[in-house]
């Protein structure tokens, strides 16, 4: 009979009987009544009251009975900690017992019982367990010792337990070893900043020799254990990689993933010349391609952590694109992950294979996987230059079968195909507008609107289209809203004459019907663009735009090569770091790949890796003139921006208003009320009230904004370009003003001499600057203390920051001021020096400045000539760190010195350098590198400036 009748008697009194029979002479009746008890326990009735009798049955030959009576103290050691102290006596007892199962048994449910007054008692039973000299009771005692350090670090520290944990990294038996490495691994990983695992050549043959005998468990403690070492060179990381190359064919997934990490992270230091490099690429594929015929929880696992590897290295598995074509049978998950592969392998070599196989999917029915098939064809078209025609006319095909879903899927992949495509497939625009009338999708309507607005010139009843969407123009979605307006204002700026009345229309239903705040801010900004200067809303709304990028979902560089230091984990299969969704107090360690190597500069690099904290910044870009609406949408979200509230609002609020002439109101007492928005043109705009809030904008493009005032406290004397006249006194009714900027101790000044030229005395100054590329702005008001009067000049220095609004200029050092007195208003502009936003903490660690050069894609490189220089390279060196300009890295190639130079600006964008100076020659050769290569003319400016001064 079977122990399930244990679970079947339910009656009262049955405490008391299973008493008696706990304390029975026969030792049959004992263990029948252990087995009730643990029954009882396992379905949740309290049977905490027959404590002491259950420990009675502890001294015991049966092993049986001894292993269900640890049972029934692991449990109720926590409820019952002073009785739990009885059974200490027997547990030192077991410890000694010649059999050395119940040794093991004894020391792991030492383990088990969390009672801090037991764990002093367990010490000396565990030190001899520690050194048993049998394997079976060592393996145990070593995890043992990482559940005592969870219950009480500092007694394992003290007894010297570590130590000891460390030794049997060297034992004889593979599994003793395993443990080890397995209990110090989760030792170090709650301690992060204790350096437990201090492997050395040494200590990792012994962990790789113990690795072909251990049981499949025991190789992934050890091959999780290897993929955090560092070797210390491409010799030993290969010699490691060939040792660790026949996990490959394990018959455990678990094993071939843990084996895959390891070879992937250290892949990274073998230079791809290497022959063994390429043969390792292959070994690599069939073990992958294996794990591909398990059931779909496991296929699903791999396939996401295949992802990873794609995006890593596509060249393992880009001959490999018929073992991820979808099976009929696959669930949808399985499938889904399938296509986002095929697409991330998709090359002008199997394009064609690839296309028949989409089009097969999209005539499923299972309608998630034939909508993400659809989008997949436009993807192959984006990716794939030579397919793009294939593709259209496959989507074509498809828009034929009028399967609503497949239409509109269609349509939204068909947009992309036409920005990155432009002026190519737009005869295509008849066959989309024909199914107008079956669009229900918010996504799909708004790709077709985008369409209609963008191509309005060629589509003669483009009017009547977007009218058909005003009709329920409240009952869209936001997305669709917003897509309407800005298709309308297109359309009003290419045909004027017919769409007057649709714009207006669309105007009012955005700005004064709408109570969304984005549609409604958006409404107002077209309205004062095409009040007050149609010319600067043709050149916004109608800007060209940028083509779009390849693959927009890949996964970014430095998150990529974390989660590669985690295949095989939950990580992997979430495509998050640990750190996002790992609980507790444990310090999640982040993972970094080691540094590449294989190239000239890494002989002169340091050893160590770069920490994670150097994590490559991913610097924002300027954004372009045609991201200023998405810019001022998003105005009022950035975190509050820390300096003078009054100040502050004052002077950025004004920036919305600057060109409309409505200035004084804003620089008069009441700071915080509504710009007058009156205007010239076809029709005025009502003034919506500007919410307080939008006193510091933020521009949404600019990532990560730095407080300049936090600067580094030396004083760094950059370079100061003397005063010139930027107003003259003719143009501005008897004011002139000249100035320069400079920057020091981090903070950016604008030093202004104010000369009244007039036969008047001048009064009530105020200043306010227009958008500009990287945000510079008043940090307070133009305080000028007395009236100034006639003949007479007043130097000022205007504090300014960089948290103002952001709009791409032309050229980008740009600078459109308003000066305001009691005269009249007065406009002009002025460059200004680019090394003023030279950052004092643009130093970059050497490992990150080359990992970043490789990174900055070559045509982002531009070279430029410093001549008439006669100064030698330590002159040129410390001149250019006054302005923030920081030395790296200092070779001598073939008698030229070579200075490698990082700088950063206040926006976050990171520029390097590369300065070679010949001794004899005065012309300097400059390379520079940067994300934004629009800024490197700029850059050069300011090096050729500060050489030269």
């Amino acid at each position: 009979m079977t122990d399930s009748k244990y679970f079947t008697t339910t009656k009262k009194g049955e405490i008391f009987e299973l008493k008696a029979e706990l304390n029975s002479d026969k030792k049959e009746k004992k263990k029948e009544a252990v087995k009730k008890v643990i029954a009882s326990m396992t379905v949740g009735k309290d049977v905490s009251a027959l404590f002491p009798d259950v420990v009675n049955c502890m001294q015991t030959d049966n092993l049986e009975l001894k292993k269900l009576v640890y049972l029934y103290l692991m449990n109720y050691a926590k409820s019952q900690p002073d009785m739990a102290i009885m059974a200490v006596n027997t547990f030192v007892k077991d410890c000694e017992d010649p059999n050395p199962l119940i040794r093991a048994l004894a020391v792991r449910t030492m383990g088990c019982i969390r009672v801090d007054k037991i764990t002093e008692y367990l010490c000396e039973p565990l030190r001899k367990c520690l050194k048993d000299e049998d394997p079976y009771v060592r393996k145990t005692a070593a995890v043992c010792v990482a559940k005592l350090h969870d219950i009480n670090a500092q007694l394992v520290e003290d007894q010297g337990f570590l130590d000891t944990l460390k030794d049997l990294i060297s034992d004889s038996n593979p599994m003793v070893v395993a443990n080890a490495v397995a209990a110090l691994s989760e030792i170090a990983e709650s301690h992060p900043s204790s350096n437990l695992l201090d492997l050395n050549p040494q200590s990792i043959n012994k962990l790789l020799t113990a690795l072909n005998e251990c049981t499949e468990w025991g190789q992934i403690f050890i091959l999780d254990c290897l993929a955090n070492y560092m070797p210390k060179d491409d010799r030993e990381a290969q010699s490691i990689c060939e040792r660790v190359t026949p996990r490959l064919s394990h018959a455990n997934s678990a094993v071939v993933l843990s084996a895959v990490k390891v070879l992937m992270k250290f892949m990274e230091m073998l230079s791809k010349d290497l022959d063994y490099y390429g043969t390792l690429l292959k070994k690599l594929a069939p073990p992958l391609v294996t794990l591909l015929s398990a059931e779909p929880e496991l296929q699903y696992v791999a396939l996401r952590n295949i992802n990873l590897i794609v995006q890593k290295r596509p060249e393992i598995l880009k001959h490999e694109m018929k073992v991820f074509f979808v099976k009929y049978n696959d669930p949808i998950y399985v499938k889904l992950e399938k296509l986002d592969i095929m697409i991330r392998l998709a090359s002008q070599a199997n394009i064609a294979q690839v296309l028949a196989e989409l089009k097969e999917y999209a005539t499923e029915v299972d309608v998630d996987f034939v909508r993400k098939a659809v989008r997949a064809i436009g993807r192959c078209a984006i990716k794939v230059e030579q397919s793009a025609e294939r593709c259209v006319s496959t989507l074509l095909d498809l828009i034929q079968t009028k399967v609503n879903y497949v239409v509109q899927e269609a349509i939204v992949v068909i947009k992309d195909i036409f920005r990155k495509y432009p002026n190519k497939y737009e005869s295509v625009i008849a066959t989309l507008c024909e199914n107008l009338d079956s669009l229900d999708e918010p996504e799909a309507r708004a790709a077709m609107i985008w369409i209609v607005g963008e191509y309005a010139e060629r589509i003669d009843n483009a009017d009547e289209l977007l009218e058909s969407f005003l009709e329920g123009f409240h009952d869209e979605s936001t997305q669709v809203q917003l897509q309407l307006l800005t298709a309308i204002v297109k359309l009003f700026l290419k045909k004027p004459t017919e769409t007057q009345e649709l714009v207006q229309q669309v105007l009012s239903l955005a700005t004064q019907d709408s109570d969304n705040p984005d549609l409604r801010d958006r409404g107002y900004i077209y309205w004062r663009l095409l009040s007050t200067d149609p010319v600067a809303a043709k050149e916004v709304v109608l800007a060209e735009k940028p083509l779009i990028s390849e693959e927009t979902d890949l996964i970014e560089p430095t998150l990529l090569d974390e989660l590669i230091c985690y295949i095989g984990t939950l990580a992997s299969v979430y495509h998050k770091p640990p750190s996002a969704f790992v609980e507790g107090s444990r310090g999640v360690v982040h993972k970094s790949l080691p540094p590449r190597t294989g190239s000239s500069e890494s002989a002169e690099s340091p050893e160590a890796a770069p920490s994670a904290g150097q994590a490559a910044e991913q610097p924002a870009v300027i954004p372009a003139q045609g991201d200023l609406l998405g810019d001022l949408l998003n105005l009022d979200l950035g975190p509050p921006v820390s300096g003078p509230p009054l100040a502050t609002s004052s002077v950025q609020m004004g920036a919305v208003d600057l060109l409309g002439g409505g200035l004084d109101s804003l620089l008069r007492s009441d700071v915080g009320g509504s710009p007058a928005m009156g205007g010239s043109g076809g029709f005025a705009a009502p003034s919506p009230a500007v919410p307080p809030s939008m006193g510091a904008p933020l521009g949404s493009g600019l990532g990560d904004l730095f407080d300049l005032t936090g600067g580094v406290g030396t004083l760094s004397g950059s370079y100061v370009a003397p005063k010139s006249v930027w107003l003259p006194a003719m143009k501005a009714k008897g004011l002139e003003i000249s100035g320069t900027f400079s920057r020091q101790v981090g903070s950016i000044s604008m030093d202004l001499v104010l000369t009244n030229k007039a036969l008047q005395v001048m009064s009530d100054f105020a200043i306010q600057f227009n958008r500009n590329s990287f945000g510079l702005a008043p940090a307070a008001p133009l305080q000028v203390h007395a009236p100034l009067a006639p003949n007479q000049s007043v130097e000022i220095s205007l504090p300014l920051n960089t948290v103002g609004s952001v709009m791409k200029m032309d050229p980008l050092n740009n600078l459109q001021v308003a000066v305001k007195n009691n005269i009249d208003v007065f406009y002009f502009s002025t460059l200004y020096p680019l090394h003023i936003l030279f950052v004092e903490d643009g130093k970059m660690e050497r490992q990150m400045f080359l990992a970043t050069w490789k990174d900055i894609p070559n045509e982002n490189e531009a070279q430029f000539q410093i001549k008439d220089c006669s100064l030698s390279a330590d002159a040129v060196s410390s001149k250019l760190q006054g302005s923030n300009i920081f030395t790296i890295a200092k070779r001598n190639v073939e008698g030229q010195d070579m200075l490698y130079q990082s700088l950063k600006l206040t926006n976050g964008i990171w520029v390097l350098a590369e300065l070679r100076i010949q001794p004899s020659n005065p012309t300097f050769t400059l390379s520079l590198k940067c994300r934004a290569p629009e800024v490197s003319q700029h850059v050069y400016q300011a090096y050729d400036t500060i050489l030269k001064n």
